[in-house]
C-alpha cells in the first residue's frame, strides 16, 4: 500500500508479510526435484518398449503375413496390368483414338514398301498404345533409311519422316553391282538398274575412294559428261574410261592438279575432241597422248 501523506509528514504503513516466510529460525523450503534428462515423465515412459517374448513373436508373425500378401499380389501383377491395358485400349477405341492413316514422308518409291512392312501397324488399333520408339527402331533397320522420326498425331494419324542414305554411285566388283552411299557403303535392297544416271565405279577399293574423286569431276561437267566409268587400278589410282573408248590415266596423288591441267588443255585446244585413245597424266606436269589409229 502506498504511503499516506498527512500534514506534510509521511506516515509509514507496515508492509505485508512476505510469502512463504516462516518463523525465524526455520530454513527455506526445499526446491522441487528437477528432471535431469529434460524429458517429461510421461514421454519418458512412452519411450520404453515392452519387448517381452510374446510381443516379439507377434511382430514376426505380422511381418511374415505382410510378405506373403506382397508376393501373392506380385504373382498377379502382370495379369492385373494386362487387364488394365485392355481396359484403356477399349476406352481409347470408344473415344475414336484409333489408327486410320499412316503418312510416310522423305522416302523413295523403292523404299516405301520396306518401310511399311517394318512398321507392321494395322488400321483400327488404339493409337495411344503404339510404342513410337520401337517403331522408329524398326524403320531404321530398313537398309534405305539413315534416320527416322515417328510422331503420333491424334486422333488417328501416324507420321513417319525418314532420311534415306544418299546415292553416290553404282559400284561394280567381282561381277556384282551395288548402289553405294556417300560413305562408300552398299545400300541393302537398292536396285542398281534403277539408277542409270549414277556414275559407275569399278574394281576393288572403288567404293571407298569414290567419295574423293567424284566431287572433283562434278566441278568439270564437260569432262564428266564424257565419262562412261571410273576404274580403280591397284587400289591406288583411277583410269577414266570415256564413252568413245578412250582412256584418261590419273596419278595416284595430286589428282586435282592433274584434272586442272587437263581441263585447261581441253578449253584451249579441245583436247578431248582430237581422237586420242589415251591421255596419260600420271607424271606431274606432263601430258602424254596416244593418237588414234
Amino acid at each position: 500500500m502506498p504511503a499516506v501523506v498527512r500534514g506534510g509528514r509521511r506516515a509509514n504503513v507496515a508492509s505485508a508479510p512476505k510469502r512463504n516466510a516462516g518463523p525465524k529460525g526455520q530454513g527455506r523450503g526445499r526446491a522441487p526435484a528437477r528432471n535431469v534428462g529434460g524429458v517429461p515423465g510421461k514421454v519418458a515412459a512412452l519411450g520404453r518398449l515392452d519387448l517381452t517374448p510374446r510381443a516379439v513373436v507377434i511382430s514376426i508373425c505380422a511381418g511374415v503375413a505382410v510378405l506373403a500378401l506382397v508376393l501373392a499380389t506380385g504373382a498377379r501383377a502382370e495379369r492385373i496390368g494386362q487387364s488394365f491395358g485392355r481396359g484403356m485400349d477399349g476406352l481409347t477405341t470408344a473415344m475414336g483414338l484409333t489408327l486410320d492413316r499412316v503418312h510416310i514422308s522423305g522416302a523413295s518409291a523403292e523404299a516405301t514398301p520396306a518401310i511399311q512392312r517394318a512398321l507392321a501397324v494395322q488400321a483400327g488399333q488404339p493409337i495411344t498404345s503404339l510404342d513410337l520408339d520401337a517403331l522408329r527402331a524398326n524403320v531404321e533397320q530398313v537398309g534405305w533409311v539413315k534416320s527416322a522420326r515417328v510422331v503420333r498425331l491424334l486422333p488417328d494419324t501416324l507420321i513417319v519422316d525418314v532420311v534415306e542414305h544418299d546415292r553416290l554411285a553404282v559400284w561394280q566388283t567381282k561381277g556384282q553391282v551395288f548402289v553405294i552411299d556417300g560413305d562408300g557403303k552398299a545400300i541393302p535392297g537398292a536396285d542398281a538398274g534403277r539408277y542409270p544416271g549414277l556414275p559407275l565405279v569399278v574394281g576393288a577399293g572403288a567404293d571407298t575412294a569414290a567419295a574423293a574423286i567424284l566431287p572433283l569431276l562434278a566441278e568439270r561437267p564437260r569432262l564428266m559428261s564424257r565419262i562412261d566409268a571410273l576404274v580403280r587400278v591397284d587400289e591406288r589410282r583411277w583410269d577414266l574410261r570415256l564413252k568413245d573408248g578412250s582412256l584418261i590415266q590419273l596419278p595416284a596423288t595430286q589428282q586435282e592438279a592433274a584434272l586442272i591441267q587437263l581441263d585447261a588443255l581441253d578449253q584451249r585446244k579441245r583436247l578431248l575432241e582430237l581422237g586420242f585413245t589415251r591421255i596419260d597424266l600420271r607424271t606431274e606436269g606432263q601430258v602424254a597422248v596416244r593418237p588414234g589409229t
